[in-house]
């Protein structure tokens, strides 16, 4: 490899330089892609079958060295590719010299992270189908759970869990998307791009797609070499899930506490104060809000690394990997902890209805109410409004106040007024998507059949 050089590399510059402290994870990518290789350069009648055979062989026997830890893998080799490529000469001979045929460390490298993609890819979509399963679960244990629901942080209007939930499904489910048309453009085969300009070989391409299981080819060698377009789609897909999964985590942080009292986060995923024995702080969810930033940062950094490269490939690209496999890590492992989390919640159903009926949380109900009787709804809006400040002024809530109080501020009230609660106000919300019973009936169903489950 240094042939060129009339000097041997400096130490500081070996250890600077080494990838394979990491890119380590790769071996079965590389190994894989090696294999289909070798096999169309055989197909082809550019190395013998004889050879392609012992190049195989030699390949899944180091495979088997790796996965027992009995792999030496070599700072001065640098990578991964050389790693297994010198392994491979040591046990065949020179017969291993001739996988590197038609190839480049380029087109090499490119398709072992594609390969890395499309199984993270695929083990995310699983995970989160896991999480998703869980929050119906608890929806559908607590299909009749009423709860307050809240803008600026504000009790607002009633609603039923399962409908807040569900929320949180559609989110998930959208994250799905993102990852499956990522999955698109990820699942495109760079090898036989060479160095950058192809190569004069007569490959099939195609051949060795199909091998691997990529759906199409590359269509341009320049292109193919210096891609990470799906690193970074990846990385934004992720962050924005991680985003999902941070507002999950301040609800549940939020819910958890005394003021709030909504939910109990089982002792498994909870954890107690160094100091104060009382405490039981909802950690898991707190580190995945803190998580949220680590994973937002790898995707900045690989959109900073890429926006300033020419064509083609650029050393500064070796930089893409260990953001990115923390990336997958970080959200795997986050949504396997939240799925144990979700899936143990006691939800405290008395105290979410009862903070759903208290205060004037069916102001709007009883500003519908008004207009059932004929008046219109801005004029609605500001009687009821004003029966609100004269309720808060006697220090009375809406169930207080007599009818004679209320027909002070129209003569439209009737006793049938009292009949307005939380159970009634979600009822009413019977339009598609909304929190009504039927409603949520139909979005569980939904949800179930989008999930397989």
């Amino acid at each position: 490899m240094r042939k060129r050089f009339k000097k041997d590399m400096a130490q500081s510059v070996q250890k600077y330089t080494e990838s394979i402290s990491y890119d380590r994870r790769l071996y079965k990518y590389d190994i894989a892609g090696s294999i289909a290789h070798a096999r169309m350069l055989a197909k082809q009648g550019i190395i013998t079958a004889k050879d392609a055979q012992l190049v195989c062989k030699g390949l899944t026997s180091i495979s088997t060295e790796i996965e027992n830890g009995k792999f030496v893998f070599k700072e001065e080799h640098e990578d991964i590719h050389m790693n297994i490529e010198a392994r491979l000469i040591e046990k065949i001979g020179d017969v291993g010299r001739k996988l590197h045929t038609a190839r480049s460390r380029n087109d090499q490298v490119a398709l072992d992270v594609r390969m890395y993609v499309k199984d993270a890819i695929a083990d995310t979509i699983k995970k989160i189908k896991a999480l998703q399963g869980a929050l119906l679960d608890v929806a559908e244990a607590n299909k009749a759970a009423v709860m307050p629901g809240y803008t600026h942080v504000q009790r607002a209007q009633p609603v039923l869990l399962a409908h807040h939930l569900l929320a949180y499904f559609e989110m998930l489910e959208r994250d799905v998307d993102r990852f499956n048309d990522c999955l698109v453009r990820t699942n495109v085969m760079p090898l036989g791009s060479g160095a950058l300009a192809g190569t004069p070989y007569p490959l099939d391409r195609e051949f060795t797609a199909k091998e691997l299981g990529f759906a199409r080819i590359s269509q341009n060698s320049m292109d193919a070499v210096s891609d990470r377009d799906f690193v970074i789609e990846y990385e934004a897909a992720a962050s924005i899930m991680m985003m999902h999964l941070s507002r999950m985590a301040e609800e549940l942080v939020l819910w958890s506490t005394p003021e709030f009292g909504f939910i109990e986060i089982d002792d498994a995923y909870a954890t107690s104060s160094s100091m104060m024995p009382q405490k039981k702080n909802p950690d898991v969810a707190e580190l995945a809000r803190g998580k949220t930033g680590r994973v937002y940062g790898h995707l900045m950094a690989m959109l900073t690394l890429m926006k300033g490269l020419p064509l083609t490939y650029n050393r500064d690209m070796q930089e893409d990997k260990e953001g990115l496999f923390d990336t997958v890590d970080t959200l795997t492992g986050t949504l396997d902890v939240f799925t144990g989390m979700v899936g143990t919640l006691k939800f405290k159903a008395e105290r979410a209805a009862n903070a759903a009926g208290e205060g004037y949380m069916l102001a709007t109900d009883l500003a519908d109410y008004l207009v059932a009787k004929g008046m219109p709804f801005r004029e609605a809006h500001g009687v009821v409004g004003a029966l609100v400040q004269y309720a808060i002024d006697k220090g009375k809530t809406f169930d207080k106040l007599s009818i004679a109080e209320y027909k002070k501020f129209s003569p439209k009230f009737g006793n049938d007024v009292y009949k307005i609660s939380a159970q009634t106000s979600v009822a009413a919300r019977n339009t598609a998507g909304g929190t009504a019973p039927a409603q949520v009936k139909k979005q569980l169903a939904r949800a179930r059949k989008l999930i397989g489950g």
